[in-house]
């Protein structure tokens, strides 16, 4: 059997209050249902609470408090010398590419300002790519990722007057198929929907208020993920594909939205279920099991190892990995995940000081979990216990519960957490030289 194809689709800024598949009731999602239907969801996965420390972990396959950027920092902003150095941090894209795939990427980057480095993508591991920048200060262009989006390619940066960004990124992705249907490829697709601005789309150009431009939206996300699911197919490469859906975080706090019959407000940047629990599905036909949900753990730190399994490659021996591969599960030769709790953490911008870009706190405030019990650390200090098998909306607090069983989970998620460093790492980058943008650290 050769290698898979491997599409990794990472939607912006949404819970599973808006999808349907995992029990939300004012929107349908068809397609993301379907690959759900035809593979494995996870009930039990967990992001980071926000977009820039998610990203780096799925990336890198390490935690914030080792790879550092455990709070936002959007580098085509603010700059001031930081960015994702590829020196300094292995992804999976490289070693797939080195493996022998084909590799592309499309949607929302932000980590890197390609004014500054225009070869990133490429030295992060990307063949080709297709997209936003981000804005990038003093380019008033950049700021659009839907309508009119300026967007970044190997021939450089302009904006596609007339045209819808994630259509931009997906005939870029379909196309980049149809090229290299003859070797094993990896198609990284971090979507710019369904972030903010709220937008109307080519389907429902009518759309009017928030609420309405936001689900259709949503509606268009469902839309496109179809749309690359069929293009394999009419490629008679469906089989010889694996495909994972998932979200960077938990949705915007001005959205409502109904699932299993109560509402749920949107939870992007908290520590909530609401904002670090995502909708997590992996289908792949003939080599995933069909109609499976699962409660075993994960967190995107596993995102790393288990591509690099998927695709038979390995990682440089010296590289450093937190996450455990969930090949073994996805493949059916075992039931359960290797791990016994997963953790969340990171969220807020970073501060700038004399020596860059630095975490806000000395120790960022997590939650970690096993599949029933979850603790939230703040300011350092164990201050919130839920049963989520009781308490799902982790509305009672039973840190200084006597009960011999909740007393045991408190201590047992405590010590997991004794293993990591008592304060968070910086992110590791060499500095770029100044730009005009730059924010300016502080002076002596």
């Amino acid at each position: 059997m050769r290698r898979p194809n491997i599409l990794l689709i990472l939607v912006d800024d949404l819970g599973k209050e808006w999808i349907s598949c995992c029990g939300a009731e004012d929107i349908q999602t068809p397609h993301i249902d379907a690959l759900a239907a035809g593979g494995v969801r996870f009930t039990n996965a967990y992001s980071m609470p926000q977009c820039t420390p998610t990203r780096a972990t799925l990336l890198t396959g390490q935690y914030p408090w080792r790879h550092g950027w455990i709070n936002h920092w959007d580098v085509p902003r603010w700059g001031a010398g930081c960015h994702f150095d590829p020196g300094e941090n292995l992804t999976f894209a490289r070693v797939l590419r080195e493996a022998g795939y084909a590799t592309a990427a499309a949607g929302k980057w932000q980590i890197n300002d390609f004014r500054v480095q225009p070869d990133a993508m490429k030295q992060h591991g990307f063949d080709e790519w297709c997209m936003w920048t981000g804005y990038e200060t003093g380019n008033l262009p950049s700021s659009e990722r839907y309508w009119n989006p300026y967007i970044n390619t190997c021939a450089g940066s302009k904006t596609y007057t007339g045209q819808f960004g994630p259509d931009v990124f997906a005939d870029f992705l379909i196309d980049f198929m149809k090229r290299h249907r003859e070797q094993p490829q990896l198609l990284y697709f971090p979507m710019v929907l369904t972030h903010g601005p709220f937008t109307t789309t080519p389907a429902e150009p009518e759309a009017e208020s928030d609420l309405q431009k936001h689900k259709a939206m949503v509606r268009y996300m469902d839309d496109i993920v179809g749309r690359l699911v069929a293009a394999f197919d009419a490629l008679d490469l469906r089989e010889e594909t694996i495909v994972i859906f998932t979200t960077d975080n938990g949705s915007g706090g001005s959205l409502v939205g109904r699932r299993h019959g109560r509402p749920v407000h949107g939870g992007k940047a908290t520590l909530g279920e609401n904002g670090v629990c995502e909708p997590f599905i992996v289908n792949g036909p003939g080599r995933v099991p069909a109609g499976l949900v699962t409660d075993a753990l994960t967190d995107f730190t596993d995102l790393f190892p288990t591509l690099v399994d998927l695709a038979g490659a390995n990682p440089p021996e010296e590289s450093i990995i937190d996450g455990r591969s969930l090949a073994p599960l996805l493949l059916g030769k075992e039931q359960d995940s290797p791990r016994e709790w997963i953790l969340a953490m990171g969220a807020h911008p970073a501060k700038l000081t004399e020596r860059g870009v630095e975490p806000a706190v000395k120790y960022a405030d997590r939650a970690i979990r096993d599949t029933r019990y979850k603790l939230w650390v703040l300011d350092g200090k164990p201050a919130r216990l839920h049963d989520l098998k009781t308490d799902p909306a982790e509305e009672v607090n039973l840190i200084a519960s006597t009960d011999p069983e909740t007393a045991a989970a408190r201590e047992r998620l405590v010590k997991f957490l004794q293993a990591f460093p008592e304060q968070d790492g910086r992110p590791r980058y060499t500095p770029t030289e100044a730009q005009p943008w730059d924010i300016k650290p502080p002076g002596p």
